[in-house]
């Protein structure tokens, strides 16, 4: 039995009308994807496929969350996923996925395999770059950072040390700064409705 063999779709078994089906995505489905920035998952998918006859429309829609590392300080954080991919796909002559909207898949092929539109899907959901929200991160490898930081030399190392303090002040008050020409546009949207 394949690693993937309980997401294969028996189309061709497929009566016409609607039809829902049910997955789970755990550590092991993405350890079996070979997939490095995945460390653990809870996700539950749930497909509609609607059969017309000819063509097979199919909605995924995927829920939970992600473990992922944070790429300031290498804790684990939980990223929520919310995502929901649609295709078509129909029979014909050979394999074609030239389309974003359909995929063609030979006649001989009595089901089609979503593992990995399943895996693409929670891959895109996720940004490129995986932080924690202000002020979450592991405090002592920030400290760390600062300090490695502090050894570089010339003017763009002082200011990113100037940044890394700021961001670092900003994190350790809590609050949220505003920038001070932000709150001057602000201040004009205001000042016009109160002159009407």
């Amino acid at each position: 039995m394949g690693k993937f063999s309980a997401y294969k779709l028996q189309l061709k078994s497929l009566a016409p009308g609607t039809h829902e089906f049910e997955y789970v995505l755990d550590k092991q489905f993405f350890a079996n994807m070979e997939s490095a920035d995945i460390h653990d998952a809870d996700l539950k998918v749930k497909l509609t496929a609607v059969y017309r006859g000819d063509v097979y429309d199919l909605t995924f829609k995927i829920t939970g969350n992600v473990v992922l590392l944070c790429d300031r300080c290498l804790d684990t954080m939980d990223f929520p996923i919310d995502a929901v991919y649609h295709i078509m796909v129909k029979y014909g002559d050979d394999y074609n996925d030239d389309s974003d909207e359909l995929l063609e898949i030979p006649q001989s092929d009595a089901y089609i395999n979503v593992a990995y539109m399943l895996y693409d899907t929670v891959a895109l959901a996720i940004p490129i770059k995986h932080v924690h929200p202000m002020g979450k991160c592991n405090r002592q490898m920030s400290a760390l950072l600062k300090k490695h930081r502090a050894r570089a030399t010339g003017e763009d190392a002082d200011l990113e040390n100037e940044l890394i303090d700021e961001i670092d002040d900003i994190e350790e008050s809590g609050s949220t700064a505003t920038d001070p020409r932000w709150d001057a546009l602000r201040n004009l949207g205001t000042a016009e409705t109160a002159e009407d």
